[in-house]
């Protein structure tokens, strides 16, 4: 990632994630979590647009996190982004401002034209969760990484593993396996283990099914991405 991809100038670490009613259509359509990454990298490239009137080319690395703290299927999108993006003239351009509410809402419209052209949701759904007085959907862009050091090390906790052996450990005698989450290992869950096997192997992608992915070529005007493997 130092070598090929990042620039040496400000990152950002933006996070989307969505309401719980929602997850189930990504834990069983395992496909949808590439739309899921494309709604999120086309949420940041409009709002680049929306704040710059350019057609700026971002340098982005979306990783695709299947996993919450205590291992249950969280489908979220964690972004290493550039503040700002190449212009077609070659210069770079600063964003310094990042507005979570404006990008929430174009990320909340992204997912749901998706899911709608999907056939997989309808529009009384789509009102449903829109009514509510937190709908689910939520962006966190406040972790910021001023140099290229400070942004690999966001980068290494992108793709961290699903759990901490650290925080694993197994009651014999009860047949229980107790696992420290949260903040510093400050919780603990216990749970059958057949249940500990069904939370670990609901993370397992499918076959050739990519997770990490960086842009190298972006068309702001029609929001199109051409991705590869990370």
């Amino acid at each position: 990632m130092r070598e090929e991809l990042l620039l040496d100038v400000p990152h950002r670490q933006v996070v989307f994630t969505i309401p719980k009613m929602l997850r189930l259509f990504f834990r069983f359509k395992r496909k949808l979590l590439d739309s899921l990454c494309l709604s999120a990298v086309t949420a940041l490239l409009k709002f680049f647009h929306t704040a710059t009137d350019l057609e700026l080319m971002p340098g982005v690395v979306a990783v695709i996190q299947t996993f919450g703290d205590r291992i249950n299927f969280h489908p979220h999108v964690h972004v290493l982004v550039t503040e700002g993006g190449t212009a077609p003239d070659g210069a770079f351009h600063h964003v310094r401002r990042f507005h979570d509410e404006a990008l929430q809402e174009i990320f909340t419209h992204e997912v749901f034209s998706m899911l709608l052209r999907k056939k997989l949701i309808g529009l009384p759904l789509v009102q449903k969760i829109l009514n509510w007085r937190h709908s689910g959907f939520n962006v966190h862009s406040k972790v910021k990484a001023q140099t290229k050091s400070e942004a690999e090390r966001v980068g290494k906790y992108m793709i961290r593993p699903v759990l901490s052996l650290k925080r694993l450990f197994f009651d014999e005698t009860a047949g229980k396996v107790r696992y420290q989450h949260s903040r510093h290992g400050s919780q603990e869950e216990s749970m059958d283990y057949l249940e500990f096997i069904a939370r670990v192997t609901s993370h397992i992608p499918d076959k050739v099914q990519v997770m990490i992915r960086k842009v190298y070529e972006v068309n702001p005007l029609r929001f199109a991405l051409h991705v590869e493997a990370g």
